[in-house]
């Protein structure tokens, strides 16, 4: 892919650095940095296996009990590119800080409002909704962050694996971390996030170093310019990388609440039980993304190759699930979901940010990452009102969805060799 022409060649990210590769300094950036989307990971789906607690404890329906996930991407989804633009304009550590401190705030509230109202339902979703503020200044802004360190392709595609899997390594420990704190007190999740949120603040603050000069990234004028130049200039293929990264969220979050339903009933699994089953296809996920993010260096033909391939996996996968029957054949072609969307999610990544200056990478990450959170936002109240009518209409169409990621990744990503016009 041709980098952009940027209106103003001296707009510049608000701090930028040169590479330091193979510093201690720089793998414990990385290792801080890291410890955002692991817990802001933790902070949604941890709460996913204890939603059956939560109906019964809060007299809640499963559509009322899976607005608890979707209230916080919602907000997320709204804020995402303003933090974008703020990161590019003011710096990321300058954003990322506050936003942290704002989601741990969000659980307190959460889990105050659980363990003293009578009716906490509605605090609850006020705290989520501080939780989604936060997470919209955080998580996303990695991404630019991790491409803006590194000078080399191939450091920022193998970084940002790592990046990734901490995000699906989220995903992997939030059920079972989930249930086991929800074994001693059910709204102990809520409580817990904050205590994270204060151990990836200190993180941060301390081990992701401050550039020593910074200029001050474009004004509001100059950023709408560009943005519009990126998108004539790469529209075709971003859109489309925004597409599947809505499918691909929509039918992973999809599928973990149907999971976690189903495991309870008619299956019979509860608490850290089902917090390990619904583990294993989620510890496949986590281990596609860190293969992927290794070998996929800066190939960006590979990188399609392998999406579209990945995309397949999945798609097969979950048009199987209408024929397949018995929990533990169902888990097989779960596992296979999860692991052609964990391949696909550091490529989708990584062609974002090595075809995009490091002036507007920001903003066009975090519209990126607000696109997934439409996926994470709508997966979970759809599959419930799918649930209510038959379950095959679930699976029907996460294929039909596929079926368009393929023709998106397949027709639309169009990645040019370096050095070729």
């Amino acid at each position: 892919m041709d980098q952009t022409e940027f209106i103003n060649p001296g707009c510049q990210p608000a701090d930028t650095k040169e590479s330091e590769k193979g510093t201690n300094g720089q793998r414990w950036a990385i290792i801080s940095l890291a410890s955002i989307p692991l817990i802001m990971t933790l902070g949604n789906s941890m709460l996913i296996p204890v939603l059956p607690v939560m109906e019964k404890k809060l007299n809640i329906s499963s559509l009322q009990s899976s607005l608890i996930i979707t209230v916080y991407s919602i907000v997320a989804i709204l804020l995402i590119p303003i933090a974008g633009y703020l990161s590019d304009r003011y710096g990321r550590k300058m954003i990322i800080i506050p936003s942290l401190i704002i989601a741990g705030l969000g659980g307190l509230i959460a889990g105050w409002a659980s363990w003293s109202w009578a009716n906490p339902y509605v605090f609850i979703l006020m705290g989520r909704v501080l939780q989604g503020v936060g997470a919209a200044g955080a998580a996303p802004i990695v991404m630019p962050l991790v491409g803006d360190m590194f000078q080399d392709d191939r450091d920022v595609s193998s970084n940002l694996g790592i990046i990734e899997t901490a995000n699906t390594f989220g995903k992997v420990l939030s059920p079972i971390l989930g249930a086991v704190l929800a074994s001693f007190i059910w709204f102990l999740p809520f409580f817990s996030f904050p205590a994270f949120c204060l151990i990836s603040t200190l993180l941060v603050l301390f081990l992701v170093k401050k550039p020593k000069s910074q200029s001050t990234g474009c004004t509001l004028a100059n950023f709408i310019k560009n943005t519009g130049a990126i998108f004539k200039t790469h529209g075709r293929w971003l859109i489309a990388v925004f597409i599947i990264g809505v499918i691909l969220m929509f039918i992973l979050f999809g599928l973990l609440f149907f999971l976690s339903s189903k495991l309870e009933s008619p299956y019979g699994y509860h608490g850290v039980k089902k917090g390990f089953i619904l583990a294993i296809p989620l510890g496949f996920l986590c281990a596609s993304s860190y293969t992927v993010g290794k070998i996929i260096k800066d190939d960006l033909v590979l990188m399609k190759r392998i999406t579209f391939y990945s995309i397949l996996l999945n798609g097969t996968s979950v048009g199987l699930l209408l024929f397949a029957e018995g929990l533990w054949v169902q888990m097989m072609l779960f596992v296979l979901s999860g692991i052609g969307i964990g391949a696909s999610l550091p490529c989708l990544d990584a062609i974002i940010t090595e075809s995009i200056e490091k002036a507007e990478r920001g903003t066009i990450t975090s519209i990126y990452s607000s696109m997934r959170f439409v996926g994470v936002a709508a997966g979970p109240p759809i599959t419930a009102l799918m649930m209510k009518n038959h379950s095959a209409w679930i699976f029907i169409t996460f294929a039909i969805l596929s079926v368009f990621s393929l023709f998106f990744a397949g027709k639309k990503i169009k990645p040019a060799v370096k050095g070729t016009d």
